[in-house]
């Protein structure tokens, strides 16, 4: 449908996709931001690009950004080596955590086998190791949950409440890092600071 320019059952199809079975891909996301653009819901448009550059990190995406929202500086779009190197094992979690719990299979049945001669405690380690290194993998090796900031204009407190401090007030388009959830706020991380923001301003991607 998108290649026949019927944008608009495409998108509604692409809603479906996104919103109901929460099913996408980049190329798609692209679309879907560009039907926006193209309607004039630059909100839209910039949340799709935002979830795009969650799964494609790249610098032209929060140059469109910055003109969609008409912001000269964006927050929460900035990645450094550990960033990608993080990424790149979060990409591979899967892999790494089947290869683990494979050597981990063969170590048992190896400790199995050679249970008499392997009675050192030394003969456990990789064992051991195999085991952390799993549990580490299934529980932390995860992608952080991400949000866009969409509320004009956005207060970012430093507690949970509307008694705490104002630390700035900032505009959509922002990305930001949600650690976790306070009745009406979230917890996130702004300019490397744990902060708070109200749930309204804030969409998930």
């Amino acid at each position: 449908m998108f290649a026949s320019k019927n944008y608009q059952e495409a998108m509604k199809m692409y809603e479906n996709l996104l919103l109901e079975e929460e099913v996408f891909s980049p190329a798609m996301l692209l679309k879907m931001a560009f039907v926006s653009e193209g309607k004039g819901d630059y909100s839209s448009a910039s949340f799709y690009l935002a979830k795009y550059y969650d799964q494609n990190p790249n610098p032209r995406v929060i140059t469109k950004i910055k003109s969609l929202t008409e912001q000269v500086d964006l927050e929460g779009y900035q990645m450094d080596d550990s960033d990608r190197l993080f990424r790149f094992l979060t990409d591979l979690q899967n892999e790494i955590s089947a290869t683990l719990a494979f050597l981990l299979v063969i170590s048992l049945i190896l400790l199995i086998i050679f249970r008499k001669k392997a009675d050192q405690p030394i003969h456990f380690l990789p064992s051991v190791f195999l085991i952390i290194a799993l549990f580490v993998s299934n529980n932390f090796l995860s992608e952080p949950k991400t949000g866009i900031v969409t509320g004009s204009p956005t207060l970012i407190m430093d507690s949970p409440t509307a008694a705490g401090k104002l630390l700035y007030t900032v505009e959509p388009g922002h990305r930001v890092i949600i650690k976790s959830s306070k009745d009406i706020w979230y917890e996130v991380i702004w300019k490397d600071k744990k902060s708070y923001v109200k749930k309204d301003n804030v969409t998930r991607l």
